[in-house]
């Protein structure tokens, strides 16, 4: 998708905001969001400001200036927002020398893919993650100079075979049995349809989906592989379809990789 087409794709799906999508250093997804109305093909070119003194380990106050570069590529339409809403992934790049910005976890998977063809070994690496993660009912912590507690809970979990809520169906997962347990004791499988067609939206290619072996609610969506810029992409889309989706039916997801004491972890393996 080039600039023009993506301006086509605002006027054709009615879209009123238009949502700039960045990864930090440390690998969380920012943004913020201008009207479409500010959208144009120079954008492009242009790129938009920002204060990268205000992203964890980017730059220093006094050379805080930066810009997001918007990748037409990657424009989906947002399946969460109450306003109709185009989001675009986006490339740092110093105002000044208009040179990519070396912290930022996009480019430096565009250098590693040049790298790669500038070698002779391959023109072409793909990758194929493949992320685990909870979904949880309830998590309550604090750390406070009183006391710390954590306190997960999930409605699939054995320990809640005993909770009184008026009317117990049972039907909890056994400890370390989650793997493939079919309905009425995989309770997620609904949500994990949700979140498959929220992320077919997007515009990515899903395999399968299943739940996990621990019991406390550990689920698994198998998504298509691609090259090292667009498997990155595609993760945190992945998981911002998944925490979003979740949130809005009351529940909470994590990628941590063990929340769970004694009860299997979350990986991503990658092929």
């Amino acid at each position: 998708m080039n600039p023009s087409e993506v301006l086509k794709m605002c006027k054709d799906e009615g879209v009123v905001m238009v949502d700039f999508k960045f990864c930090d250093f440390l690998g969380t997804l920012q943004h913020f969001s201008v009207p479409v109305e500010e959208l144009a093909e120079e954008t492009f070119e242009e790129g938009l400001g920002f204060d990268g003194s205000s992203i964890r380990g980017w730059q220093a106050i006094n050379e805080s200036d930066m810009l997001v570069m918007p990748d037409p590529a990657t424009a989906f339409i947002d399946p969460f927002c109450q306003h109709p809403t185009l989001s675009l992934l986006c490339n740092i790049t110093d105002p000044i020398t208009r040179e990519k910005y070396s912290r930022d976890p996009r480019n430096v998977a565009l250098k590693a893919e040049a790298y790669l063809r500038s070698t002779g070994i391959a023109d072409t690496a793909y990758f194929g993650p493949e992320p685990e993660f909870f979904i949880f009912d309830s998590v309550r912590f604090s750390s406070e100079p009183k006391g710390a507690f954590y306190h997960l809970d999930s409605e699939e979990a054995p320990w809640n075979s005993g909770v009184d809520t008026g009317v117990n169906l049972g039907q909890q997962i056994k400890h370390k049995q989650g793997y493939f347990p079919a309905t009425p004791a995989d309770r997620l499988m609904d949500l994990r349809s949700e979140i498959t067609t929220n992320m077919q939206t997007m515009g990515m290619e899903v395999d399968l989906h299943h739940h996990e072996v621990a019991s406390p609610g550990q689920c698994e969506i198998g998504i298509k592989f691609g090259t090292a810029v667009t498997a990155g992409d595609l993760v945190h889309q992945y998981k911002y379809a998944v925490k979003n989706t979740c949130y809005q039916h009351g529940k909470t997801a994590t990628f941590m990789p063990k929340p769970m004491f004694g009860d299997n972890g979350s990986g991503m393996h990658c092929h």
